[in-house]
């Protein structure tokens, strides 16, 4: 699997154009929000979004800037959750729930420094998850997927909580985002 496999699946599944009357983001298109869309460059309808500027968009935003590669070195599946965790919540988020766990699987610093959740892939976020890596080995992936879905559904049901609206998209955040 490549970033290029994750964008595509990442945009088979958001679709095309949308704009849900609940959808605080206005009109979409692939997933990629108007605001986004103008941030980068994108000034025409979106409607007609050309996919190559969404692909563009996924990777920049939500691989390349959080410097989710530099996870996929360590463990493919735990980079891929990242990504699709930043291209929903935002890279911010899911950098903050990879460093909130990590904190917590450490063994109260026995296998790793604690981290500070500062939102920021860094020198010592690496560190530690090549830490983890290093005790747990691969196995160790299945288990902190585990905990950065925990982390992810508890946000989406929060979301929920917060603004009822949200819960018209609460089935499919948590039917096609986690597991």
């Amino acid at each position: 699997m490549t970033i290029d496999d994750l964008i595509d699946d990442v945009i088979a599944r958001e679709g095309g154009y949308v704009h849900h009357p609940a959808d605080r983001g206005g009109p979409t298109n692939m997933g990629v929000t108007l605001d986004v869309a103008r941030d980068n460059g994108y000034f025409g309808d979106m409607r007609t979004l050309p996919r190559k500027i969404a692909a563009g968009i996924y990777r920049r935003l939500y691989w390349d800037q959080p410097g989710f590669a530099f996870v996929a070195e360590g463990s493919w599946p735990v980079a891929a959750e990242l990504f699709d965790t930043a291209v929903n919540m935002g890279a911010g988020t899911a950098i903050g729930f990879f460093q909130r766990a990590l904190n917590a699987l450490n063994r109260n610093q026995q296998d790793y420094p604690d981290l500070k959740v500062d939102r920021a892939m860094g020198a010592r976020t690496l560190g530690a998850f090549r830490a983890f890596r290093l005790l747990r080995g691969p196995a160790g992936d299945s288990v902190l997927l585990k905990a950065l879905e925990s982390l992810q559904g508890e946000r989406y049901i929060h979301l929920a909580e917060q603004r009822p609206a949200n819960e018209a998209f609460l089935y499919g955040w948590l039917a096609n985002r986690i597991g």
